[in-house]
Protein backbone atom coordinates (compact mmCIF):
# COMPACT_ATOMS: atom_id res chain seq x y z
CA UNK A 1 0.00 0.00 0.00
CA UNK A 2 1.30 3.42 -0.97
CA UNK A 3 2.04 5.91 1.73
CA UNK A 4 0.30 9.23 1.23
CA UNK A 5 2.64 12.20 1.19
CA UNK A 6 2.10 14.66 3.94
CA UNK A 7 2.23 18.37 2.95
CA UNK A 8 5.11 18.83 5.39
CA UNK A 9 7.31 16.19 3.66
CA UNK A 10 8.65 18.62 1.08
CA UNK A 11 9.47 21.22 3.70
CA UNK A 12 11.29 18.64 5.79
CA UNK A 13 13.41 17.54 2.84
CA UNK A 14 14.12 21.13 1.86
CA UNK A 15 15.14 22.02 5.40
CA UNK A 16 17.49 19.00 5.50
CA UNK A 17 19.14 19.97 2.19
CA UNK A 18 19.67 23.52 3.45
CA UNK A 19 21.16 22.22 6.70
CA UNK A 20 23.58 20.01 4.75
CA UNK A 21 24.54 22.92 2.48
CA UNK A 22 25.23 25.13 5.49
CA UNK A 23 27.31 22.34 7.01
CA UNK A 24 29.54 22.27 3.92
CA UNK A 25 28.00 19.50 1.79
CA UNK A 26 28.97 20.71 -1.69
CA UNK A 27 26.32 18.64 -3.48
CA UNK A 28 23.59 20.12 -1.30
CA UNK A 29 25.08 23.59 -1.74
CA UNK A 30 25.08 23.17 -5.54
CA UNK A 31 21.47 21.99 -5.43
CA UNK A 32 20.44 25.07 -3.44
CA UNK A 33 22.40 27.48 -5.63
CA UNK A 34 20.96 25.95 -8.80
CA UNK A 35 17.51 26.79 -7.50
CA UNK A 36 18.36 30.28 -6.28
CA UNK A 37 20.67 31.29 -9.17
CA UNK A 38 19.84 29.08 -12.16
CA UNK A 39 22.39 28.86 -14.95
CA UNK A 40 21.82 31.30 -17.75
CA UNK A 41 20.59 29.46 -20.82
CA UNK A 42 21.49 32.10 -23.34
CA UNK A 43 24.42 34.41 -23.72
CA UNK A 44 24.21 38.01 -24.80
CA UNK A 45 25.25 38.42 -28.41
CA UNK A 46 26.81 41.63 -29.67
CA UNK A 47 26.74 41.91 -33.43
CA UNK A 48 26.67 45.10 -35.44
CA UNK A 49 24.02 44.86 -38.15
CA UNK A 50 23.00 47.47 -40.71
CA UNK A 51 19.71 49.28 -40.24
CA UNK A 52 17.03 47.16 -41.90
CA UNK A 53 14.53 49.22 -43.86
CA UNK A 54 14.25 47.13 -47.03
CA UNK A 55 14.83 43.65 -48.43
CA UNK A 56 18.23 44.85 -49.68
CA UNK A 57 19.16 45.84 -46.12
CA UNK A 58 17.99 42.43 -44.92
CA UNK A 59 20.40 40.79 -47.38
CA UNK A 60 23.28 42.75 -45.87
CA UNK A 61 22.17 41.80 -42.35
CA UNK A 62 21.84 38.17 -43.38
CA UNK A 63 25.34 38.21 -44.85
CA UNK A 64 26.72 39.69 -41.62
CA UNK A 65 25.01 36.99 -39.55
CA UNK A 66 26.30 34.21 -41.81
CA UNK A 67 29.82 35.64 -41.69
CA UNK A 68 29.72 35.82 -37.89
CA UNK A 69 28.56 32.21 -37.75
CA UNK A 70 31.29 31.10 -40.18
CA UNK A 71 33.90 32.94 -38.09
CA UNK A 72 32.72 31.26 -34.90
CA UNK A 73 31.41 34.46 -33.34
CA UNK A 74 27.89 33.00 -33.32
CA UNK A 75 26.76 29.42 -32.88
CA UNK A 76 24.53 28.02 -35.63
CA UNK A 77 21.58 28.22 -33.21
CA UNK A 78 22.27 31.86 -32.39
CA UNK A 79 22.62 32.66 -36.11
CA UNK A 80 19.31 30.92 -36.84
CA UNK A 81 17.56 32.92 -34.12
CA UNK A 82 18.97 36.18 -35.46
CA UNK A 83 17.96 35.23 -39.01
CA UNK A 84 14.43 34.58 -37.74
CA UNK A 85 14.38 38.06 -36.19
CA UNK A 86 15.51 39.61 -39.48
CA UNK A 87 12.84 37.65 -41.37
CA UNK A 88 10.15 38.74 -38.91
CA UNK A 89 11.25 42.36 -39.24
CA UNK A 90 11.06 42.13 -43.03
CA UNK A 91 7.50 40.77 -42.75
CA UNK A 92 6.59 43.79 -40.59
CA UNK A 93 8.12 46.15 -43.17
CA UNK A 94 6.26 44.39 -46.00
CA UNK A 95 2.97 44.61 -44.11
CA UNK A 96 3.56 48.29 -43.45
CA UNK A 97 4.34 48.86 -47.14
CA UNK A 98 1.20 47.00 -48.25
CA UNK A 99 -0.92 49.00 -45.82
CA UNK A 100 0.49 52.27 -47.18
CA UNK A 101 -0.11 51.17 -50.80
CA UNK A 102 -3.67 50.10 -50.02
CA UNK A 103 -4.38 53.40 -48.28
CA UNK A 104 -3.01 55.28 -51.31
CA UNK A 105 -5.18 53.23 -53.69
CA UNK A 106 -8.28 53.75 -51.56
CA UNK A 107 -7.60 57.48 -51.35
CA UNK A 108 -7.31 57.65 -55.16
CA UNK A 109 -10.61 55.82 -55.69
CA UNK A 110 -12.68 57.81 -53.23
CA UNK A 111 -15.90 59.20 -54.81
Amino acid sequence: MKRRRHPQDGRIVLRKVIEKALAGDTAALRLCLDRVLPARRERLVTLVLPKIESAKDACAASAAILAACANGELSPGEAAELMALVAAHIRVLETNDLEARLAALEAGQAP
